[in-house]
């Protein structure tokens, strides 16, 4: 417990304690306590329920990262009677989180200003606040819609079928010809139940279940997982498996910054950095499969450390590789910051200010375009980056070239950091036995992923096993983000600004 405020526990990225030492505070102390680290720069990294102690409740957990200190804060209260007082209305990034809540436990935040399902998933509490009982037939983007109306305003609905091979989402418009006053997005078509199929874990399936959180960001969630299988477990893993499990999480943020700044470039028909960043995104997926089998990274990471070993032939490969694949994504990439024709449809679009930003809670490098210092790996780091530092890569504008600017500046650090991992690979096991959970325990492990912060929280039970499991992935706090930087856009503007934030819908979904 932390002694200067003893309503918050105290603990580090990667810590595991007993679920004892989180304060169980009362309703309106907990609210506050949430609202006075907000106040104080701190961010909300999960708000989640689970079923309490008490019969008939639902305790809320809130998580809140202080960057500035390195420090991570637990708080909880207990639930009874269906409703709390909504926290929304002075801290806009706990919206949807308090309608996760209501959806999976039957609790009403009152005072909500929008007031519906997240993903439309069943009830674990048998009813959500809405009434609707469990298994009852519910299907996503049904129900209502934010609506302007006024002479000559019309609605454009886009999705959840959309007219390229992506994941499915609804997009509701309301414009005024080709202005757009408002965006609502809508999700939960790739719902699929992960956090309620971890409980009792962790089991064969658990790490299955990680790395298919977001295909994408496979080693991300593999890691994170990891992490927090390792501190309620006790174990360390060697500095070899460290170092291994960062270069696969680097060339992850390699693969998919390049891919995103060919996909921009392809948004707005420069067809010179499209074609090549497409095959050049393949070229680096191609290197993490040099490591493990898998162009996604599957199987490489375990709880403990890593599946299997590479050897020192594959990571002179590795190296070799990578020297041409930097040689090729500069050139292709330094194509758009000198195409006046490009810039004019970058700049400018889809602005997302750094005050709304934060408000919001956004991360990853939406934040950082934003001009918001928000990167986990320096403020919350672990593994390998507690020893080996990338520098901050921001912008100010906040818009489509800031970016798309902010991943090239990535691109270019993390090519010197992994090349530096291989050269100096250290020695030691692979993976070191990982021993049973502590029982009645509260873990929780942070991490980079390419998108921002991936958030892992578990809880244990008296045997050890998961009580609850619950991820955050950084989408869920960006896509509000990508809503704001559609008002007073041209409609016409979406497929780049969606781009820009290229976030995932089964992230979202779980």
């Amino acid at each position: 417990m932390n002694a200067s405020r003893p309503d918050l526990a105290t603990l580090t990225n990667g810590q595991a304690v007993k679920r004892s030492q989180i304060p169980v505070l009362a309703t309106a102390a907990f609210g506050q306590a949430v609202l006075d680290g907000v106040a104080a720069r701190q961010r909300v990294s999960a708000l989640f329920g689970t079923p309490s102690p008490i019969p008939d409740a639902t305790r809320i957990y809130a998580v809140l990262a202080d960057d500035e200190r390195n420090l991570l804060f637990a708080t909880a209260t207990d639930i009874e009677g269906g409703e709390f007082p909504s926290l929304t209305p002075r801290c806009p990034q706990v919206h949807l989180f308090e309608r996760e809540i209501a959806e999976q436990f039957g609790l009403r935040p009152v005072g909500h200003p929008w007031f519906k399902p997240v993903r439309y998933c069943r009830s674990w509490a048998g009813r959500d606040a809405w009434g609707r009982a469990a298994g009852s037939p519910i299907l996503p983007a049904v129900g209502d819609f934010y609506r302007v109306s006024g002479e000559q305003v019309h609605e454009v609905a886009v999705g959840p079928v959309h007219a390229g091979v992506i994941e499915p989402g609804h997009f509701r418009f309301q414009c005024h010809g080709e202005h757009v006053f408002h965006l609502e997005i809508a999700l939960g078509f790739q719902h699929r139940g992960v956090e309620e199929a971890l409980i009792g874990g962790p089991d064969a399936r658990a790490a299955h279940y990680a790395e298919t959180l977001s295909g994408d960001a496979t080693v991300a969630h593999a890691t994170t997982y990891s992490h927090v299988i390792e501190a309620l477990a006790g174990c360390r893993t060697s500095a070899r498996a460290q170092a291994v499990r960062g270069i696969a999480l680097e060339l992850e943020r390699l693969a998919n910054h390049i891919g995103d700044i060919g996909a921009l470039a392809g948004d707005v028909g420069f067809l010179p950095t499209a074609s090549y960043c497409g095959r050049i995104r393949g070229d680096f997926l191609n290197m993490t499969a040099l490591l493990c089998g898998s162009r996604f990274g599957r199987g490489l990471i375990r709880p403990g450390g890593l599946g299997f070993d590479v050897d020192t032939d594959r990571m002179a490969e590795l190296e070799r590789r990578l020297d041409a694949g930097e040689k090729d994504a500069a050139t292709a990439i330094r194509l758009l910051w000198d195409t006046q024709s490009v810039m004019a449809r970058f700049e400018e679009i889809g602005p997302l200010p750094r005050k709304v930003a934060e408000e919001l809670g956004v991360v990853g490098p939406a934040a950082r375009a934003s001009g918001l210092e928000r990167d986990v790996r320096r403020d919350q780091p672990s593994g390998i980056f507690c020893f080996s530092h990338i520098p901050l890569s921001t912008c100010e504008s906040g818009d489509v070239f800031a970016r798309a600017f902010v991943r090239w500046l990535e691109i270019r650090h993390t090519i010197g950091f992994i090349r530096d991992r291989i050269r100096s690979l250290p020695s030691g096991a692979p993976r070191v036995p990982v021993k049973a959970l502590a029982p009645d325990s509260f873990a929780i492990a942070l991490n980079e992923g390419w998108r921002g912060e991936v958030c892992h929280v578990a809880l244990t039970d008296a045997q050890g096993r998961f009580a609850r499991y619950k991820v955050v992935d950084p989408s869920f706090h960006n896509w509000p983000g990508l809503a704001y930087a559609l008002r007073g856009q041209e409609i016409s503007d979406f497929p780049i600004c969606n781009k820009s934030f290229n976030l995932s819908y089964c992230g979202h979904d779980l």
